[in-house]
């Protein structure tokens, strides 16, 4: 009994040492997770006192908020050429074209990019690094470091890059859904690689697409002058917060017109995790193949509204032809949401997860019916 009562105590005292630990150190036994830090706002941040003025005064202090976070970007890319010899037909009688020589060419470019978080996040345009041997970021403060590319999503033109440098700034974001048509807007990048520059515009529209630029388009409009070697630069508000990742002009002579293009804040974050988390952007699918219901379309099926995707092909085994879905149905809603137009509805299926369930309206043979669909992950595009 004596040996018992001996073990006894240091089982006890361990246990309490535990609780103690537990209760006053939680996080010293979790595990640790990789988490990227990333800055966000839902309302613009109060003007703090002091500050030498906001609005038609001075946009001073947004810009010293933000631009910090905003680098200069510049690749190299190494491109083989043909020797002039190479070309020649009775060189090339003597010579196998395995043994063809070429000379090399250094092509640079230059572009922007936005520092989202302080572990050397940045996002960019695809664009901006695609096909890049070396890429070097220049911040603002002048720091220079090569950056390597973490993932690319080029349905959406946007890139991730990270640099290792310490006391990094990061920009902070804010809720592009809440942005509005003439809303203060800046852009900050490095056009024709003169250097940081900022411009100012309002927002002038919402939403954007059927441009096709991308896959998957709802841009930021802007009359805030954007040039080359802007792309991939911040698109602020008047508080210094981001709200778009500046991504293209429409121009007719290669300068600014006016019109330029952003992706949304909301977008970036989100592509940006899932290149980080996965190494690809996870988007739903629903396996079907529409066609814009057109008036004429409509009364064939004598429908009087127009709002409606027609259901033109099914992928066999996919979400929707295990749903019950059948090509000839005409789609009407999604998750109770009426049908706007093909790209929208498509975009909102993208942004479904695999695995969630969502409900589909659809008209068949003058009924209509809702049927619940098992979301799956889109295909990867072949490049």
């Amino acid at each position: 009994m004596r040996r018992f009562s001996f073990l006894l105590w240091p089982v006890v005292t361990g246990i309490f040492a535990a609780i103690i630990l537990l209760q006053f150190f939680p996080d010293l036994f979790a595990p640790k997770v990789n988490t990227v830090e990333i800055r966000q706002t839902d309302k613009p941040s109060l003007q703090p006192a002091g500050a030498r003025g906001q609005g038609p005064v001075s946009y001073a202090d947004a810009v010293n908020i933000a631009a910090p976070a905003v680098v200069n970007i510049y690749t190299r890319t190494l491109v083989k050429q043909k020797t002039p010899l190479a070309d020649d037909p009775f060189y090339r009688n003597f010579l196998d074209q395995r043994d063809t020589p070429h000379r090399q060419r250094i092509e640079s470019s230059l572009g922007s990019g936005v520092i989202l978080s302080p572990q050397g996040y940045i996002a960019t345009n695809n664009h901006v690094i695609e096909g890049a041997d070396s890429i070097v970021v220049a911040l603002k403060d002048g720091r220079e470091a090569m950056a390597s590319l973490i993932g690319n999503d080029p349905e959406t033109d946007l890139a991730v890059l990270k640099i290792d440098l310490e006391s990094l700034p990061s920009i902070t974001l804010t809720d592009s859904d809440g942005i509005q048509v003439g809303d203060v807007t800046l852009a900050i990048g490095n056009p024709f690689g003169v250097g940081q520059t900022v411009t100012m515009g309002i927002i002038s529209a919402t939403g954007r697409n059927s441009l096709g630029l991308n896959t998957y388009e709802d841009f930021i409009q802007t009359d805030a002058a954007i040039n080359p070697g802007n792309s991939g630069g911040a698109l602020i508000d008047a508080y210094g917060n981001l709200i778009g990742i500046n991504t293209v002009i429409y121009t007719k002579s290669g300068g600014s017109q006016g019109i330029g293009f952003a992706i949304p804040s909301n977008l970036t974050k989100q592509v940006m995790q899932d290149l980080i988390q996965h190494g690809r952007v996870i988007r739903g699918w629903l396996g079907i193949e529409v066609q814009e219901l057109t008036p004429q379309l409509a009364e064939s099926f004598g429908m009087s509204d127009t709002r409606g995707l027609i259901i033109a092909g099914i992928f066999r085994n996919g979400p929707a032809h295990q749903a019950g879905i059948q090509p000839g149905d005409i789609m009407i809603a999604i998750n109770d949401k009426p049908i706007r137009d093909r790209r929208t509805s498509m975009d909102q299926i993208a942004k479904y997860k695999p695995g969630d369930e969502i409900s589909i309206d659809v008209i068949r043979n003058d009924q209509q019916l809702s049927l619940t669909v098992k979301i799956f992950e889109r295909p990867r595009s072949r490049s």
